[in-house]
């Protein structure tokens, strides 16, 4: 059976929490990777997705380390969603808006 990997990047501005609350991640940009497989038998090319990881960085004592943490699309999809969602309330509060510049 012939495989393919794609590769993408995300990047999330505030702390992300992933598999119901199992995993919580640092912001920053993370990589994607996406294995697929090939049909075999069809009459035109076609590839179904096998597996999703998000690429983990280690910290601390695992630090230059990377750990493949397997993600489905809609945990992926909840977590950006999240993240637009905190950084859209953090943007539109008083304390991330600068001061208004006195002109008297």
């Amino acid at each position: 059976m012939l495989t393919r990997s794609t590769k993408s990047m995300v990047t999330f501005s505030n702390d992300l929490t992933l598999n119901d609350n199992q995993l919580e991640l640092p912001a920053g940009t993370y990589e994607i990777v996406v294995e697929e497989e090939l049909l075999q038998g069809l009459s035109f090319e076609a590839y179904r997705r096998t597996a999703k990881y998000l690429m983990v960085r280690g910290r601390g004592s695992n630090a230059g380390q990377t750990t493949p943490q397997m993600i489905t699309k809609e945990e992926l999809e909840h977590a950006i969603a999240c993240d637009r969602a905190d950084s859209e309330t953090t943007n539109n509060s008083e304390a991330a808006l600068s001061p208004q510049e006195d002109t008297t």
